[in-house]
């Protein structure tokens, strides 16, 4: 079993910022990719962010230039920095982790941005 745990999100106002993380813990076998998806209500999952243990990164064309991925190989976290915060962005965001045996996801944490 894999458990991803994410923390950091919240309210915040349009033009702000937040942190996210989360922490993979378990029978972690060879991590390909970490990154983070949102789910909007009413809408699609998406992919916002990836971190590639290559060390290729990837991007939402609606996040360039705003948020961030990062990733600590040796704890397993990846965290997503996001700034200039629109109401857009307001979605659940979800954790996610492929390894050589399956893919994984986290429970999500709420992002609401007020305009």
């Amino acid at each position: 079993q894999v458990q991803l745990v994410e923390s950091g999100g919240g309210l915040v106002q349009a033009g702000g910022s937040l942190r996210l993380s989360c922490a993979a813990s378990g029978n972690i076998f060879s991590i390909n990719v970490m990154g983070w998806s949102r789910q909007a209500p009413g809408k699609q999952r998406e992919l916002v962010a990836s971190f590639a243990t290559s060390g290729n990164t990837n991007y939402a064309d609606s996040v360039k230039g705003r948020f961030t991925i990062s990733r600590d190989y040796s704890k397993n976290t990846v965290h997503l920095q996001m700034n200039s915060l629109k109401p857009e962005d307001t979605a659940v965001y979800y954790c996610f982790l492929g390894d050589r045996l399956g893919d994984y996801w986290g429970q999500g944490t709420q992002v609401t941005v007020s305009s």
